[in-house]
């Protein structure tokens, strides 16, 4: 039996890196909890009542990249950041010290169990050891697990999942081998009944690992791409700063002369104002154009690197091989795109060569 914690070692409310955790793995439209959460081609995830209010533009709220399904409503469940709600809330009422109750009896719980996600007394925890102990269920003491920090809970309760076979009738059977032609995983006895795709067969945590490899080994190449769209996005920061600057500087002179020239030349004044302050909002419009589109790219690689990020330390199986392969298609998307060359950007001066040139004919 495990050695009780004292209950000074119990942190009494949620750590930052629990209210972090929980964060990350909201909605990133509403930053609410939500059962229904879909993950987009952009790597935001949003839940249905988000994506119900931006269907009529089909455009995700966070990045306003289009949505390619008709509907508005992508088909790829976010089924990693849903689990991990579940695991954190448990987490979150087990540190909170809140009143927990046996699943079974209702007496006071003692016990949980991250396979069948109860909690268990100490009479009803004997009782599981002793039927399931076979099936490798593995029930910690709920002190235990105060103890423990979100990171390590979330990691034991990845490891604790188990991945089944996709044949109805063996559902309560673990999978060990994935059809590379079927792209399904199976038990052993699905396997030697596939005597036709044998060659193609291999170990599920085989397939898993390479998996997981594969979106691992797509992060340093966004992160090299990423620095490209920081340099470019800084360029144009500056091309908007210089545009002001330009701005500025093209009143002041316009002002100075035209007070020169008295009375007579007042309405020149007034027109070259005009000229300037729409010229600018034309340069406005063009640089905001290009600064939104490399503000969305960079949104969708910092959810990039997020979601791998996720994957990797608690994707469990199932996830992994759900939802890698949708991942991974847009995580090569993005490497595929370039950001504008800064000598091809807006020039703030060409918005103001008209301005200049009336300016020294008076």
């Amino acid at each position: 039996q495990p050695v009780a914690l004292p209950p000074s070692l119990f942190p009494s409310l949620p750590s930052k890196e629990l209210e972090d955790e929980f964060q990350s793995v909201l909605c990133e439209g509403c930053q609410k909890e939500s059962p229904n959460l879909k993950l987009l081609t952009c790597l935001h995830t949003l839940c249905l009542n988000c994506l119900s209010k931006k269907k009529p533009t089909g455009q995700c709220p966070v990045c306003q990249t289009a949505i390619p399904k008709a509907s508005g409503i992508p088909g790829m469940d976010n089924k990693l950041f849903t689990n991990l709600q579940a695991r954190l809330s448990t987490y979150k009422k087990i540190i909170n010290k809140a009143d927990l109750f046996c699943d079974n009896c209702k007496k006071e719980a003692e016990f949980w169990c991250c396979e069948c996600k109860e909690f268990l007394c100490t009479q009803c925890f004997e009782a599981h050891q002793r039927y399931l102990k076979k099936d490798n269920h593995e029930a910690k003491r709920v002190a235990v697990i105060r103890a423990q920090s979100a990171s390590d809970f979330l990691e034991g309760t990845r490891k604790a999942n188990n991945f089944f076979c996709s044949k109805e009738t063996h559902k309560n059977e673990t999978s060990s081998v994935y059809c590379k032609k079927c792209c399904k995983a199976m038990c052993c006895v699905c396997a030697v009944l596939d005597i036709k795709h044998a060659s193609q067969h291999c170990d599920i945590g085989l397939e898993i690992r390479q998996r997981q490899d594969k979106l691992a080994a797509l992060s340093p190449v966004l992160k090299e791409k990423r620095s490209n769209f920081v340099v470019t996005h800084s360029a144009l920061q500056a091309k908007a700063a210089h545009l002001e600057q330009v701005r500025s500087k093209t009143r002041q002179e316009i002002q100075q002369r035209v007070e020169e020239l008295v009375q007579l030349l007042r309405r020149e004044e007034e027109e070259l104002l005009m000229l300037v302050e729409k010229r600018w909002e034309q340069g406005c419009h063009v640089l905001a154009g290009e600064l939104q589109y490399l503000d969305n790219v960079l949104r969708r690689m910092e959810a990039g690197k997020r979601l791998v990020q996720k994957m990797r330390l608690y994707g469990t199986d199932q996830e992994v091989m759900d939802m890698q392969p949708f991942i991974k298609a847009s995580l090569e998307e993005l490497q595929r795109l370039q950001p504008p060359g800064v000598g091809s950007l807006a020039q703030p001066d060409r918005h103001f060569a008209e301005c200049q040139a009336r300016l020294q004919l008076l």
